[in-house]
């Protein structure tokens, strides 16, 4: 519009993006974010006529890539277009604001719905003309290209990398320490991990052997509880064998191997066994089933441990005394036994304990004191299901039931004197009941 001859010439409020990702090179030209900034204030300065003038805001985005919308002073430019605070805005090369075509997009969709021009000073057009918006797509597109070419040449130099045996970054396995960019062997760790494959050889099962290790507060690197999944990522590890793996082949590292190919092996065939068959395997292997409740006459705990001959393990429980080096009194009792052996004893001690006068007329004096109904037939029906419960149980839930039912256990030169903890005993009885009165009810 004019008044008295004179045309009003609308003023356009402009503000400058700038971007600079952290891979940019300073040999760049213009690679700065106050190089970006001079040239487009310039061209601002050079549309003064037509009413261009630079807000005082200022939205630089150092050290971030083009390829992603997640950009603070990006959120910040966003924002105020939608509050209605800019007409234009400039940027030295379009791919400043995006180097994804799709991303543009959307930019685009959010300009045009502000009536906000968006401006390249490098790139002359605007995104209100419909060559400005064919030139536009066509730019990103070979920016795109660009980006992608860049990843296939990272991508292809991390492979060849890899092949050449080299670390390329990422998780430290447990066993090793990363030292001028190579992986060292840290020998406390390696230790554990060596330990690790040769267990689960010996017992064949992830889950056993992890409970066996959160028992004796063995940690992982981290100092986190060592689980399953942990286990099975452990030994499913080729960096132990001294392998760097791309996309599923190895190839000889430039680390030092922490297990030999022989474990390795072993672990591997013990893997290719199912699951059935290694719990079968694991369910007829000693648990240290006694652990924690055998004691010598003393009163020195018998802990177990292991021999190999051979291919075979025998399996002991030794007192502490003997392990200590400690004088070993001649009518202690025996300071080393077969679990095997004594492992049979005490669960033949508690068959016949549990079936006793003495301990059925317990158990119908407390059932009856509780005010629970019962009947000598009932209670002796239930404690029989012992001797046909126990062969199907798993070692683990073996083991807890051991730790229910027994107090103590006394190694004496005469025999084992087994202790039976009353309250358990009653706990397994009301269970063995329930199970009873379901199935009589089906």
């Amino acid at each position: 519009m004019s008044q008295n001859g004179i045309t009003k010439i609308k003023r356009s409020r402009c503000a400058i993006y700038t971007r600079k990702s952290s891979e940019e090179g300073l040999e760049m030209e213009f690679n700065s974010l106050d190089a970006q900034r001079e040239a487009c204030e310039a061209y601002i300065t050079s549309q003064k006529a037509e009413g261009w003038a630079l807000i005082r805001e200022r939205y630089d985005d150092g050290g971030f890539s083009g390829g992603t919308l997640e950009r603070p002073a990006l959120k910040q430019l966003i924002q105020d277009v939608e509050a209605g605070l800019i007409d234009v805005i400039v940027v030295y090369k379009i791919d400043r604001l995006s180097r994804s075509l799709m991303d543009f997009a959307r930019l685009v969709e959010v300009l045009d719905r502000n009536n906000v021009t968006f401006v390249s000073v490098t790139q002359s057009f605007n995104t209100t003309t419909s060559m400005g918006r064919l030139t536009l797509n066509i730019l990103l597109s070979f920016a795109q290209f660009e980006r992608e070419v860049i990843g296939e040449r990272i991508r292809d130099k991390f492979a060849a990398s890899r092949k050449r045996g080299m670390w390329m970054g990422g998780y430290v396995p447990m066993g090793y320490d990363v030292k001028d960019r190579k992986l060292v062997i840290n020998e406390a760790e390696a230790g554990t991990v060596r330990m690790i494959y040769e267990r689960f050889v010996e017992l064949g099962s992830a889950s056993v052997l992890a409970r066996a290790l959160q028992e004796e507060g063995v940690k992982n690197k981290h100092g986190n509880r060592i689980d399953k999944g942990f286990i099975y990522k452990l030994i499913n590890n080729r960096v132990y064998i001294g392998e760097a793996v791309h996309k599923g082949t190895g190839y000889p590292g430039e680390h030092e191997a922490i297990i030999g190919q022989g474990l390795w092996d072993k672990v591997h065939a013990v893997l290719q066994t199912s699951p059935r068959e290694r719990g079968a395997k694991t369910r007829n292997k000693s648990e240290a089933l006694l652990k924690g409740l055998i004691f010598t006459r003393d009163g020195a705990a018998m802990s177990p441990t292991f021999a190999r001959k051979g291919e075979r393990l025998y399996h002991y429980y030794v007192s502490q005394d003997l392990i200590k080096n400690r004088t070993v009194s001649q009518d202690a009792g025996p300071a080393r036994l077969p679990a095997g052996m004594v492992e049979a004893a005490v669960i033949n001690q508690i068959r016949q304990l549990i079936k006793g006068p003495d301990i059925v007329a317990h158990v119908l004096a407390t059932l009856g004191h509780e005010d629970v109904k019962a009947d000598e037939k009932g209670v002796i029906t239930s404690l029989s299901r012992f001797d046909e419960l126990w062969p199907s149980l798993l070692p683990a839930e073996q083991r807890r039931i051991i730790h229910l039912l027994v107090e103590r256990i006394t190694v004496r030169p005469e025999g084992l004197q087994v202790d039976l903890n009353k309250i358990g005993l009653m706990s397994m009885v009301n269970d063995l009941a329930n199970s009873v009165s379901k199935e009589a009810a089906a």
